[in-house]
């Protein structure tokens, strides 16, 4: 028996009139999970426990297994491992974009116009990175260049008694009302004050503003965390498992859970992202390198969401639909092999609102080897799934059900 995740990150939505008053997920062109879900368990799953912020570290823990009221690292922590940098248990980890903000005179009354600065490449983030470095960084903070916009500040001797802000909840929002507080919250704040006169007119951004593109103008320091430590996958499942993703934070949790990170050139994180790279790397793993697992993270629909971006988020749906989804499958069914299937996102980010929310998400599980009796008016959505499908109320309970029936758990 092969085991596949399909992660859709942030796919779930909200109905809207500009789509008849379906969501994107009615809305989208999928015949694969259409086809699919009558045969399906269809239900929702609560991935965001009682207290626990709504960031897609805690959803993807849930959906792997872990409790992340118990395994609550930050997500920082986590996308240090992806990226190579080993931490001691006295490290304080923070995740750091490079956003642009508004030209207002005064920082404090700037605005957060694009968390991801128009979605930088990483070649350009690496070298405003460097420069962050040199002008920041001493024997304590130290400051790694990530993907595109995402990046980290390791602080040793670091604390966690701090608030910080996401930049993707306040867009459009006066950033001196969420400055830091708490220890070292002033000294955050200056560096990131600061940030933005070493780089508004570095080389980079001028040559990005030519290309008609935001600039990187500003770093915004958030997402603080520990040194993480999670039970190994294979010895809680009993499966040999592995995680494809241009997401530093889903590597990361599979490196952390012991499991292989496999990664696709030209795997981006965003609606152009390598489907077919991905699709091609998750059959490979399962028929021909021992994997009995594998966990596909799409970044796609979560970063349409952020965006406002309504037909591209719908776009990221079909096309994980049509690239992800159709081909893993026939490839299974070609090669003789039993297997489930588990599609879902893992938290909703409306294009409404623009950021995570905490309701429960919609999941379809298709079982090769026990189809039940077809059902014409069973639905993946959001819709069917609240009104005529199943509940799961702790999140990291999902994956001890997906995997059960085949009594592999040891």
């Amino acid at each position: 028996m092969k085991y596949v995740v399909v992660l859709a990150d942030g796919m779930a939505d909200e109905r809207s009139a500009e789509l008849g008053h379906k969501s994107p997920m009615e809305y989208a062109h999928t015949p694969y999970m259409d086809a699919l879900a009558p045969y399906s368990e269809v239900g929702l799953v609560n991935t965001i426990p009682e207290g626990c912020a709504r960031g897609s570290d805690t959803a993807n823990l849930a959906v792997l297994g872990y409790n992340p009221q118990k395994y609550n690292f930050g997500r920082s922590p986590l996308e240090a491992l992806s990226m190579g940098v080993q931490l001691k248990e006295s490290d304080v980890t923070f995740r750091m974009n490079l956003v642009t903000l508004s030209e207002e005179a005064c920082y404090e009354e700037k605005k957060i116009l694009d968390y991801s600065s128009d979605e930088i490449t990483t070649e350009e983030a690496s070298i405003l990175i460097k420069v962050v470095q040199e002008a920041f960084g001493d024997r304590v903070k130290s400051f790694y260049p990530g993907m595109s916009y995402r990046h980290l500040l390791v602080w040793e001797k670091g604390s966690t008694n701090v608030q910080l802000t996401p930049p993707h909840d306040i867009l459009g929002q006066i950033i001196g009302h969420y400055k830091p507080e708490g220890d070292h919250g002033s000294e955050i704040w200056a560096m990131m004050k600061a940030s933005y006169n070493l780089l508004n007119h570095h080389p980079i951004n001028e040559k990005r503003r030519d290309r008609g593109l935001k600039p990187a103008n500003s770093i915004w320091i958030w997402g603080e965390g520990r040194k993480p430590h999670l039970p190994e996958f294979n010895k809680k499942y009993g499966v040999q498992g592995a995680v494809i993703s241009a997401v530093d934070l889903i590597k990361g949790i599979g490196l952390g859970a012991g499991m292989r990170s496999i990664d696709v050139e030209g795997a981006t994180g965003n609606v152009h992202t390598n489907y077919k790279g991905k699709a091609d790397a998750a059959i490979k793993a399962l028929l021909e390198e021992g994997c009995d697992f594998i966990y596909v993270h799409l970044e796609g629909p979560d970063e349409c969401g952020h965006r406002g971006e309504m037909d591209n988020k719908i776009l990221a749906i079909e096309q994980i639909d049509s690239k992800i989804i159709g081909p893993i499958i026939q490839a299974l069914e070609s090669a003789g092999e039993d297997y489930k299937l588990l599609v879902l996102p893992d938290h909703p980010t409306p294009v409404r609102l623009r950021t995570h929310t905490g309701e429960p998400v919609p999941y379809m599980i298709y079982n090769s080897t026990c189809k039940p009796i077809k059902s014409d008016k069973k639905l993946y959505n959001e819709t069917y799934a609240k009104e005529e499908g199943s509940f799961i109320n702790n999140g990291y309970e999902l994956m001890r059900h997906f995997l059960k029936e085949n009594n592999i758990l040891v």
